[in-house]
Formats: structure tokens, sequence, C-alpha cells
């Protein structure tokens, strides 16, 4: 027992260090107690602990729930079907951002208390990923407060969690007590109002402004693309005319020339209508210019258009799936310098499109077939994923590795939001479970072609992967050497002839510590027989100590495998390990002393 606490502690403690990386950490973990229990055999009630117990966690459905719920989040947001939803909201409060996300942490808050607290937050994972981009926040600042939300909403009811659940079933079978629906509602509320505050005021003033390098990489705000658009047949763009010198369908970019023919527009474009046949040239980030193609398809159709003269590579290009941006450096003595684009025939040779030209020394202000390319200057393609790779060995451009990314297929946006309908729904209503509703939404995502095989791997979190079966391993080696009866029996006895308040008190301590060590759903079952002796043993309405498992359990906040909504935003908000302790912990300790102020009061003790 004493040998499974320490390897236990030294776990936490090389997860907080993060010198040593978290797979590493978990593997090494395991390893120890598969050779651990295999030489000095423990057992529970007769039933020995077995390999196939120590790695049942690697298998374990909630795992397989999360990881599959992380491949159709990215689904989505590969699709682009959570747009609409988002620029509702931007539309009606992009004013007041504080506004918008607070009313999405209540909204999770709401719902959680009323439905499995993971769906919901599978819901606005991605929807807050993208209010925190066009707000200008980095997913570190939101993605902790949203788990956090649900979990405080999910001690409200009684099926607001399965901890809650589980405690209930535990008492029924024991005590034969049974909770219903609001029983904890009222202190429930309390301590979520009291939760909501921290969450929202202070939380994010203790989270890290984090983005992954991929991101930061991609969204630098200042490198503006030169970017030529032809006006197509029944484009959008077809028919409109400049508003104060600006075209609303072409939001966040700069329209530097509009040329029809031999004939040239400049600002402020007085009275310029556009026409089919026009080129349309714009100075834009690389991030506008997406998201311009994303609220409007058909423009891709002009960008690709602009410059063709080769039909084959055309037809490719505009087939979905598989397109990948990317963005290349002219190298030195490369047979490009000097040249315009049609001069070059690269969109021939490579079969990419050139999207836009960036140089560094100064905006250019030409079209884009007018441009005389130089020796750095940056070029933004478009192609085959196999001929962007194909670059990679070309003397005249340097590829930038981190530049490449997937072009997002908004066709089926539609598609990848009724599977998640449908998914969402199929668990929430119990009509099968989340890793079986979750499981066959993967594979209606992948069948359907919202996302490929490779796209999908790319989805799954290794660390989420390892974090959880080393996880339920340890939770597994406590159980069965007696360490967490252990610790409760020992904590009575060292407050023997205290008042009632004052063991209430430590007892809740106790559970959120090993509520954030093993999960809260062991941590429920394992403490609430324990809670129905304590009290036998005060005297005192086992409601009571019933109430202070499930609020105690449920204070999942200081580790990522304490809950599985953690584990879902680990990834989204590239925490570490550290960033939850930092902000769970004062949690922890608000939502105790909350509880000790509260409970006697309101239990009459």
């Amino acid at each position: 027992m004493w040998l499974t606490m320490a390897i236990i502690a030294g776990a936490v403690f090389f997860y907080a260090w993060e010198k040593v990386s978290l797979e590493l950490t978990s593997l090494t973990v395991v390893a120890i107690f598969l050779v651990l229990f295999h030489f000095m055999p423990v057992d529970m009630e007769g039933a020995p602990l077995s390999t196939k117990a120590l790695l049942a966690g690697f298998a374990d459905p909630a795992l397989i729930s999360i990881l599959a719920l992380l491949v159709i989040g990215q689904a989505l947001v590969q699709t682009g079907a959570l747009e609409p939803p988002v620029r509702f909201l931007l539309q009606y409060g992009g004013n007041y951002p504080i506004i918008v996300i607070f009313l999405c942490l209540v909204v999770v808050m709401v719902v959680s208390a009323f439905m499995n607290n993971t769906p919901v937050v599978v819901i606005f994972i991605p929807i807050m990923t993208v209010l925190a981009e066009r707000l200008g926040h980095a997913p570190s600042k939101v993605m902790i407060p949203l788990s956090f939300a649900a979990i405080l909403g999910g001690m409200t009811t009684l099926i607001g969690s399965s901890t809650n659940l589980l405690v209930a079933g535990a008492v029924e079978r024991v005590e034969g007590l049974a909770l219903d629906f609001f029983s904890i509602t009222e202190p429930g509320v309390f301590l979520a109002f009291i939760g909501l505050i921290y969450v929202f005021f202070l939380a994010p003033r203790l989270l890290p402004d984090r983005k992954s390098l991929l991101g930061d990489f991609h969204v630098s705000s200042g490198k503006q693309f030169i970017v030529q658009i032809e006006v197509t047949k029944d484009s959008v763009l077809e028919g409109k005319q400049a508003i104060a010198g600006m075209f609303p369908d072409l939001a966040n970019m700069t329209v530097r020339l509009v040329q029809r023919g031999e004939q040239i527009f400049l600002p402020p474009f007085e009275n310029v209508t556009l026409q089919a046949g026009d080129a349309v040239t714009v100075a834009t980030t690389r991030k506008s210019l997406m998201e311009a193609l994303s609220a409007n398809p058909h423009l891709l159709e002009g960008v690709i258009e602009e410059g063709s003269n080769e039909e084959t590579v055309d037809e490719e290009l505009r087939k979905a799936g598989d397109r990948l941006l990317a963005e290349v450096m002219i190298a030195p003595a490369s047979r490009l310098d000097g040249r315009t684009l049609d001069q070059t025939g690269f969109r021939q040779t490579s079969g990419c499109a050139v999207l836009g030209i960036q140089r560094r020394s100064r905006m250019i202000r030409a079209g884009l077939n007018d441009i005389r390319l130089e020796a750095g200057d940056i070029l933004l393609l478009l192609g085959k994923r196999r001929n962007i790779q194909n670059l990679r060995a070309s003397r005249d451009v340097l590829l930038l590795e981190w530049s490449a990314a997937d072009l997002p297929e908004r066709t089926h946006a539609g598609m990848a939001a009724g599977i998640f309908l449908a998914v969402v729904a199929a668990a929430a209503s119990g009509l099968v479970p989340i890793p079986v509703a979750a499981t066959v939404g993967v594979a209606a995502m992948i069948i359907t072609g919202c996302l490929n095989v490779r796209q999908a791997s790319r989805a799954v979190d290794r660390r989420i992967f390892m974090l959880v079966g080393a996880a339920l391993a340890m939770g597994t080696a406590l159980e069965y050497t007696g360490g967490a009866a252990y610790l409760a029996h020992n904590l009575l006895d060292a407050l023997e002839g205290t008042s009632n308040s004052v063991v209430i008190s430590a007892f809740f301590l106790l559970v959120a510590l090993m509520t954030n060590i093993l999960s809260n759903n062991a941590t429920a079952v394992l403490f609430t027989p324990i809670a129905i002796n304590l009290a036998r043993e005060t005297g005192i309405d086992p409601m009571v100590y019933v109430s202070t498992v499930i609020f105690a359990a449920n204070c999942s906040f200081a580790t990522p495998m304490g809950y599985q909504t953690n584990l879902l935003v680990m990834g989204p908000g590239h925490y570490k390990f550290a960033d939850f302790m930092r902000v769970g912990i004062p949690l922890i300790l608000l939502i105790w002393l909350a509880f000790t102020l509260f409970a006697p009061w309101y239990y009459g003790l």
C-alpha cells in the first residue's frame, strides 16, 4: 500500500514538473505497476489484481469516447460546420466579447445540469475555439473555464453527472435511501454560483496565453499577401458596388485595384460595379482570406481561375478533398527570380496554384500577374498533397513546412453537423451508450468524406491516451491495496472528539483530493460506503455525508484525469498538467470553504 502511494505521488510530481514528457511518465508508471504486482500479487475480496485489470484503462469506454469525440470535433472544424452559430454569436454580441463568453459558460452550466457533461463540452469546444480566435483570445484562456462550468453545472441535479448517479445507486443499495431529482439542487446551485464567479473572473487570469506553434504560424496577423480574384459568372461579387471604397463581401481585405481588360480602377472605386471577368487585386492576411473563402466558397473558384491557362491542373484543384494550403519562399538564384508568374509556368510544372504573394520589404501595388518575383518572396499556394510534398525537392522554392494546412472542405458542413447532432441526440437520450454513438459518428464522418483517415488520426491526442490508461491503473492499484479506505479511516481517528462540522469539512477535502488522483466515478463508488459508515458512527443524517461525497467527488479541477471533460479540453487548449493544478487547486479550496460554511447552516449541524 505504501509503495503504491509513493509511486502515485511520484507520478503526480513528474506530471507537474514537466521535465519528463507526460507520455513517458505514464508509460513508466504502468510498467512499474505491471512488474510490481506480478512479483508481489495482491487481491481484493479474493480477486487478484491481474495484468488485464491494470491495462484495462487503455480500452476503457470513457477513453474511447474521448478520443472519438475529439475526432468528431475536428470534423466540425474541418468542414466549417460551426461557422453559422459562431457568426450568429458574433453578430449579436461581437461588440461585447466578454458577454458572449460569459453567456456560453452560463448555457454550458445550465444544460450540464440536465444532460451528460461530455456531449455539452464537445458541442462547445469548437464553438469556443472559433470564438476565442475571432475575439483575439488564445484557446487556453477559455477551455478550462468551459470544462469547469460543465462540472459545476453537473453538481446541481441528480442526473447532472454520472458521479451523482453512482452515489445515488450505492446509497440505495446500502441504505435503502432514494435520492430524488432535486435532492442536491439548493446547495449545488450555491456552490456552482460561487464557482462560476471564480471561473469567469479569476481563472482566465491564472491561465497561460498559449497557442500551438502551428497556430502561431498560421495567424501571424501582420503578414499581408497580394491576392487576385477573378469575378466569375454568377460569383457573389458580380454586380456588387463599392460602399465607402470597400466591398462588403471582401471583409478584412484592402482592395488595391480592379482591372477590367485594359482599364484599371483605383480607390476609392466611386461608381464601380464589379462585372464578370474583372480581376480584383486585394491585400489580405492568410487568415482573412480563409475566412472569406469559408463564408463564400465560390470565391475560391475566382482565385483558382485567375491566371489559369491549364485545364488539367485547374480541374484537379477544383476537386474537393486532400487539398493543402502552403507557403514557399523563392530561393536565392531561383529560376523564378525576375519573372512574372505567367513567365515561370509555375502552375503547370508544380500542379499548384499561386493564391498570393508576400514581399517583406515593401507592400506591392500591382496586379498578381504583373509582379516580378524576387528572392525572399513568399508565395501562398493551393495544391494537392502530393504536389505540395514534391516541392521539397525543388531548387527554386523552399517549402515552409509548418505552413502546410488542409483546406477546409465546406461542402460537407451540413453532413458533419447532421452526424454530430445525431451522435449527441443518441447519447443524451440514452438510446445507445456514448462510446457506441461516438465511434459510429467517427465512422460516419470518414465514410461521408467530412475528413479522411489521416486527419482523424491526427486528431487523436496520444497524451490523453497514455494519461487515462495510467490514471486508471493508479486508481485500480490504490483500490486493491486498500490505500483509499486507509486514508478515510485514519482521518476519522485523527478527528475523533471534534464537531460534526469539522469531520464533514475534513472528509470533503479528502474526497476532493482523491477524486483528482483517481477519477470522479471511482472516488464516488469508493467513498460512498465509507460516508454511510461515518454517518452511522457520528449519528447524523446519512444525506449530509452523501451530499459531501457528491460535491467533493465533482471537484475534479486539479488534474486532467480527474474528469472526462478536463481531458477533452486538454488538447484544444494546449494545456500542460500544471495548468490544471494552478487553476484547479484554488477552485477546490474555494468550493471546500463555501461548503464548510454553508453545510452546517443548511443541514442544521
